[in-house]
């Protein structure tokens, strides 16, 4: 290894907002031991990868990732963990300069398996993940961020038939009450101001404290949090008391639903074993929409489900045209082995997969612009981000990407503050916008 006073570390995530916040959690954690963090692909002492699984693709750039971390860094301690860890230990135990894997049962516990020197070949530590509730023994203060995710939970429990999540983070388990608020009350001193709440399954929280909502309405009230986002939410697990929360200004709750559809086809969704039916989707979504002003939904839509014809193809983009969507996330098939799916014989060739997603995904493009430009001319609230060279960048309370001018205000610095903007002219994905006055 370099010779240094203060060992330097270089942490990487691949996935989603869950991974995203454990890793924040990690690095923090490597701070207080006197690591110096120094940003992935620069010279380290140690690298941990938190690792994907979710498709075959996410799989290949995990090991591309390692791969890109012991080449620069030959004698650096490598750890790989996560839920490619916990599924895909031996193909990642093949790599070259790998130290140590870890899955998701001890994950957050890396630091302390860490060793002195590389190994002659990767220590595995792939338990069977817990089914009992969990808490985080250490958060300390994270990394700051406008705005920082919050796990609320982990695992899921519908097991649909494409997806390999239950295996790789095991089922439906809820965090401790009181463990979640600390954190936030956390994270509301370092300054804090937006929370983005976070989890596998979120809308299956509960404890002896309560469900979701009581999560919510108790994150409403920590002093400093001014607004609260939800990350995605099964359909089948929303409460609609949520619609009164996003309308009434007092609360922090923003006006954003992500609510996965999958497909548009009943046929489909039954044989990915989703639990709801397409009218009883768009029953629920065209309540949103009505009760909710300004409301943003987005979804996700997978193609090329085993099976999946041209005219169910056709069904998903029309249900996504001709209902209240504003944007898509377009997933392609991924064959996962141990899933129902992935043993079908019926499977979509891949050259359509990528046609069919390339496909919804410009509709989604055009959506999405119709949403940015819908609220041209009005006057909506943000909270401005660290700045660029030439901008400063925000997001309104119902998801628009918006930016303003570097010098507006004569210079004045606008990170982590609100204001409301006037939203001017469409540009590529963002608006541009103009500062009517600032909110604090």
């Amino acid at each position: 290894m370099v010779s240094r006073t203060r060992k330097r570390a270089s942490l990487h995530t691949l996935g989603c907002r869950l991974n995203q916040s454990e890793t924040l959690l990690i690095q923090q954690r490597l701070k207080d031991e006197g690591y110096e963090i120094v940003p992935f692909g620069e010279p380290a002492d140690l690298g941990i990868i938190n690792t994907c699984t979710v498709t075959n693709l996410a799989d290949s750039k995990c090991r591309q990732s390692i791969r890109q971390f012991t080449r620069r860094n030959p004698d650096a301690y490598t750890a790989v963990i996560g839920c490619y860890s916990q599924m895909g230990s031996k193909e990642i135990a093949a790599i070259e300069g790998v130290d140590l894997i870890i899955g998701n049962q001890e994950k957050m516990s890396v630091v302390d398996f860490i060793g002195q020197e590389k190994n002659e070949k990767p220590i595995i530590i792939r338990e069977k993940i817990s089914r009992d509730d969990f808490s985080v023994s250490y958060f300390g203060d994270a990394p700051f961020n406008q705005r920082a995710n919050i796990k609320i939970q982990d695992g899921c429990s519908f097991l649909c038939s494409f997806c390999i999540i239950p295996f790789a983070r095991g089922a439906s388990r809820s965090r401790d009450f009181e463990n979640i608020l600390a954190e936030a009350r956390a994270k509301a001193d370092q300054g804090v101001k937006e929370l983005v709440i976070t989890g596998v399954n979120i809308g299956t929280y509960v404890t002896k404290e309560g469900d979701l909502l009581s999560v919510l309405e108790s994150l409403n009230a920590v002093e400093g949090i001014e607004r609260i986002r939800i990350s995605s939410i099964e359909p089948t697990t929303i409460p609609t008391e949520l619609f009164d929360w996003m309308n009434d200004s007092q609360h922090a709750l923003l006006p954003f639903f992500h609510i996965p559809l999958q497909a548009g086809s009943d046929k489909v969704l039954k044989e990915m074993r989703r639990k709801y039916t397409i009218s009883e989707y768009l029953e629920f979504l065209h309540l949103a929409h009505d009760s909710v002003k300004n409301l943003y939904l987005g979804t996700d839509i997978m193609v090329g489900f085993p099976g999946e014809t041209e005219k169910e193809f056709e069904e998903s983009c029309r249900v996504f045209l001709e209902n209240p969507f504003d944007f898509c996330h377009v997933f392609s098939f991924s064959e996962r082995e141990g899933t129902v799916a992935a043993r079908r014989a019926d499977h979509v060739q891949l050259e359509e997969r990528r046609r069919r997603s390339a496909h919804l995904r410009r509709l989604s493009s055009k959506k999405r612009y119709d949403f940015y430009e819908a609220h041209l001319g009005t006057t909506m609230r943000v909270l401005f981000e660290n700045p660029k060279p030439d901008f400063w960048p925000a997001y309104t309370d119902n998801y628009i990407r918006v930016v303003a001018p570097r010098n507006a205000l004569n210079g004045e610095d606008l990170a982590n503050r609100c204001a409301e903007v006037r939203l001017n002219s469409v540009a590529a994905d963002f608006v541009e916008g103009e500062i009517v006055r600032m909110l604090d």
